[in-house]
């Protein structure tokens, strides 16, 4: 799941590090494998949810106290935007690192690669592994073994405002050039602009990109694909979005303009995740809450995706209470939490089990997102997989600022992965 690149006070940060550096790793029972025995000591747990789950999470966190009272667990909410550079800065360090961290998917097998995560084969961290859904799993291994264990799984769609395209008389667009066409009559009927465009956030080129047939990179037969025609005509579907006014968009701050602009009505239509959808239901815009639709993020001239995103617990390699670690992993990644935080916050199990639950069976945004999610583009799961966002989001802002024609911005790209993965081609 990405949710935006979005900045952090210095006072918070500075708090933040505080805190995880005076209560992580404060375990007594041991620093090894299951050896058994009674849990205790403390679990200092990262978790990475936005302003409208953390209260949740924390709760939910805070539930498996009760099932092991020796055991305190620490929770800190760490935004999104600075957990990847926080945990890696703590973890060379070897000072203040979490004993869990909820990690994006993508940041698996970087975080692996450098040797800050434990392996989780035989700990009673992966329990009931043939329940997690096949797609889920992938995001979780590297070089053989596993290190992580999914706990959200999720999918891009397209959010609109119902009231807003009847108004307008036109009809859900499957297509980025049939949302480009109904454009000027949203507009035109209803004063709002027809798409928020995250121009900010790379993660959010993908449909774009996977709606022109491309991808980044073909990590199987090593070999950039970015820079190809599908590159060339995913840069031009953005600028021409922009360019006709058919969509705004913003350099910076996309996942907060984006959410006000959706709650306010000012946009009929956003490209989002299961995420957000409690955040939008707050706003003006949707006191009725069935004013909210999702359907499929449009697709392009030749096809339609949407990457798969979730988030997956990990546990530090220096952790001083691994044993607690593994149990807290293995509780949070249960069914029975994981049907909790679906019926509090409509966020995806990624256990095959849970979705035979009568109540999240029924729960709408799982009705969409499911389906969703089970036709998703998985991304490459490779140490460099989180680094490829960097030279997109560059060359995007060059593209939706006119410093680049996508011609330039596919190429420049393409020669950025190949600095980064010096054996392909």
């Amino acid at each position: 799941m990405r949710r935006g690149i979005r900045g952090i006070t210095a006072t918070a940060l500075v708090a933040g590090l505080a805190l995880a550096a005076t209560a992580c790793g404060g375990g007594d029972s041991g620093s090894g494998g299951d050896s058994g025995g009674e849990l205790s000591g403390t679990v200092t747990f990262w978790d990475t949810s936005n302003d409208a789950e953390k209260a949740t999470y924390r709760k939910l966190a805070e539930g498996f106290q009760q099932e092991h009272p020796k055991v305190h667990v620490k929770y800190v909410n760490v935004p999104f935007g600075d957990a990847n550079a926080k945990f890696k800065n703590a973890a060379g360090g070897n000072s203040g690192a979490p004993d869990v961290m909820r990690t994006e998917v993508a940041w698996v097998a970087d975080f692996a690669n450098l040797g800050y995560l434990a392996p989780l084969d035989g700990t009673s961290a992966l329990d009931k592994t043939d329940d997690y859904l096949p797609q889920a799993v992938g995001s979780t291994k590297f070089k053989g073994k596993t290190y992580a264990a999914p706990q959200v799984i999720d999918t891009l769609g397209l959010f609109y405002n119902k009231k807003l395209l009847k108004d307008a008389g036109v009809e859900v667009p499957k297509t980025f050039d049939e949302l480009a066409k109904a454009a000027k009559k949203i507009k035109a009927k209803t004063g709002a602009t027809a798409l928020y465009l995250r121009g900010d956030d790379p993660y959010w080129f993908l449909p774009y990109l996977y709606g022109e047939g491309g991808d980044m990179v073909n990590a199987r037969d090593k070999v950039v694909e970015i820079d190809d025609g599908a590159g060339v005509r995913a840069f031009k579907t953005i600028k021409d979005l922009v360019d006709s006014k058919a969509a705004v968009t913003d350099a910076t701050d996309g996942q907060e303009n984006q959410l006000k602009a959706l709650k306010d009505g000012t946009v009929a239509m956003a490209v989002d995740g299961p995420w957000d959808i409690e955040g939008a239901r707050a706003g003006k815009a949707f006191k009725d809450r069935e004013n909210l639709g999702v359907a499929p993020v449009p697709g392009g001239s030749t096809a339609q995706g949407s990457p798969q995103g979730g988030w997956n617990l990990s546990v530090y390699a220096g952790s001083k209470n691994l044993q607690a670690s593994y149990a807290f992993v293995k509780y949070m990644s249960s069914a029975k939490v994981q049907q909790q935080t679906n019926e509090k916050l409509s966020l995806l199990p990624t256990r095959k089990s849970v979705y035979e639950v009568p109540a999240v069976k029924s729960n709408e945004m799982v009705q969409f997102f499911k389906p969703a999610v089970d036709g998703a583009v998985q991304r490459p799961w490779i140490a460099e997989g989180n680094s490829l966002f960097e030279p997109v989001k560059v060359q995007m802002n060059k593209v939706l600022t006119g410093a680049a024609t996508p011609e330039q911005a596919a190429k420049a790209t393409g020669d950025a992965y190949r600095k980064l993965l010096k054996d392909y081609k």
